[in-house]
């Protein structure tokens, strides 16, 4: 543990540009809706909520990407695990139909606070359990294994032909939140910053702690870990599970978003899209992957209004900021190369 009090300088307080640029971010945040009504683009909001959602995913990601060197492959799996929880149990709702599961029968529902805690609890588990395998393995073993569970997982989704089957599943409206409209675009994207906000302070909490020291020596050097005597996969299957759950939780989040779910939330290529946002934003970061999503689906929402094969400018963009921005984005605001 001694050795490990060296990383310490990635610990000490934001300076500078480092301690600015997240309270400019969370100002800008904060007035974007108010902004947008002033200037008659409230349609802005709704971009915004998709990007506060796809950040949630990407800190997840980053957590485990980032500072536990966990490539995984299948990190949309757990995204559309949560977005499915929403629209099974809404389905069930709507239709007043008892869900039947393990023998027993339950009422579907469409209340936030039952909904989205479950669809936190469904992602968790389910990256316990492809954790659980994936973990043995390392390198591009790991990554094949996440990304065959993500596959099956989409491919099942694609086979429930009661919610949709491959053309998915529409909603008619979005979850219920007592005291607040979610209805309303304004109040569900308070809601979505709310939720990535406390989800970056925890991360924060975390990393800066005992256990985001163990982790970032188990990306560094794990088997000096094991010797040190710390049990390297339970650190590394936590982060997995705490990567999952708010993976899950995101994924409620897009379901209420678009008022639909598909099988696609969990394609290879969306979790292909995470991992690009982490990197464009800067790995071993926690604002980075904000500023990421916010690049990623800022630049598609502009390239694609000038061609269909937008990804062919995005590809040498990225590229050059991988190049030239010392960790991505954030590497311009963190030029000492410090945990964000």
């Amino acid at each position: 543990m001694a050795d490990l009090e060296l990383d310490k300088p990635a610990l000490r307080p934001l300076r500078g540009g480092r301690r600015l640029a997240p309270l400019v971010g969370l100002a800008l945040l904060l007035l974007l809706p108010p902004l947008a009504h002033a200037f008659d683009a409230a349609f802005y909001i709704d971009l915004a909520s998709r990007i506060l959602i796809v950040a949630l995913a990407a800190v997840a990601l980053d957590l485990i990407l980032g500072y536990g060197g966990m490539v995984s492959f299948g990190h949309a799996a757990f995204v559309g695990i949560g977005a499915y929880t929403v629209g099974i149990l809404w389905h069930h709702k709507a239709n007043a139909e008892p869900l039947a599961l393990f023998g027993m029968s339950f009422a579907g529902s469409e209340n936030a606070l039952v909904v989205w805690p479950l669809a936190a609890l469904f992602g968790a588990l389910g990256a316990l359990v492809i954790g659980a395998v994936s973990l043995r393995t390392a390198g591009v073993y790991f990554i094949m294994i996440t990304l065959a569970f993500a596959q099956m997982l989409f491919y099942l989704a694609i086979g429930l032909r009661s919610y949709g089957g491959e053309d998915g599943l529409a909603l008619w409206n979005r979850n219920v939140l007592p005291g607040l409209d979610l209805g309303d675009d304004t109040t569900f994207y308070y809601v979505c910053l709310a939720l990535l906000a406390g989800f970056v302070l925890l991360c924060r909490r975390l990393v800066d702690s005992r256990f985001g020291l163990v982790l970032r020596g188990c990306k560094q050097n794990e088997r000096r870990m094991r010797a040190l005597g710390f049990p390297t996969t339970r650190y590394k299957l936590a982060a997995f599970a705490l990567a999952g759950a708010a993976a899950g939780l995101s994924g409620a989040l897009l379901a209420n978003s678009a008022e639909f779910v598909s099988p696609a939330y969990m394609s290879w290529q969306r979790s292909g899209e995470y991992i690009v946002v982490v990197v464009l934003g800067g790995m071993g970061t926690l604002f980075g992957p904000v500023a990421g999503a916010a690049a990623f689906l800022l630049l598609e929402d502009v390239l694609s209004e000038l061609t269909e094969h937008w990804q062919i400018v995005l590809g040498p963009i990225l590229l050059f900021v991988v190049h030239f921005a010392r960790r991505g984005l954030w590497g311009l605001v963190d030029r000492e190369g410090r945990d964000g």
